[in-house]
């Protein structure tokens, strides 16, 4: 299992386990629904888990299944929430980094004002990151315009931008469409900074 599998297979079996802990008399098509998985991939998940001594299966009221960690299944609880939440540090660390590439970079260019592209959490890292900086926000821009505000900063829709005045733009996503959807709107490319 390759390092993108293992982090998947480790993912979702720790969300099932956390179903478990929360409610043991639950079926699978509950924890398939709750997670957005496949039921069949649910019932792959419990069986390899029963197998290796995760979780134990009991009869409950009505002929139903009772689910119950076991103190090896506790355990590895522990060790894949531990695993989750260093991958998650990492992830922001490397974020927090190649945000404060860009910005340097920015500042080299002469940008002072800055619209963020993105309203999610890789969005608020940035405006965290930019205070402090000599660096104005000239607003967000999101598909979901008007729903809320963004730190007390509007949020503008993608219609919006060719009216906005801005220096550059940094694309808070790491989704190579968002690159396309700007390019769309004629935007200069010296103008797009990407992470």
């Amino acid at each position: 299992m390759n390092k993108p599998d293992a982090d998947r297979y480790n993912d979702i079996t720790l969300k099932i386990l956390d179903e478990i802990c929360r409610e043991s008399l639950l079926t699978q098509r509950t924890i398939s629904s709750r997670l957005n998985i496949a039921l069949g991939l649910v019932n792959a998940y419990i069986k390899r888990m029963v197998k290796r001594g995760y979780i134990k299966i009991n009869k409950g009221p009505m002929n139903r299944v009772k689910y119950a960690l076991t103190p090896k299944g506790f355990s590895h609880r522990v060790d894949l929430t531990y695993q989750y939440m260093q991958s998650s540090i990492n992830y922001f660390k490397d974020s927090r980094k190649r945000i404060d590439n860009i910005y340097g970079q920015m500042l080299e260019s002469g940008v002072k004002t800055v619209l963020i592209w993105g309203d999610g959490e890789i969005a608020e890292l940035s405006y965290i990151s930019m205070r402090g900086l000599p660096l104005d926000l000239a607003g967000i821009v999101d598909s979901k315009k008007g729903e809320k505000d963004f730190f007390g900063h509007k949020i503008y829709s993608y219609d919006d931008v060719p009216n906005l005045d801005f220096d550059a733009i940094l694309i808070a996503s790491f989704s190579e469409k968002e690159i396309e959807r700007i390019k769309v709107l004629g935007i200069n490319e010296k103008k797009i900074y990407s992470l």
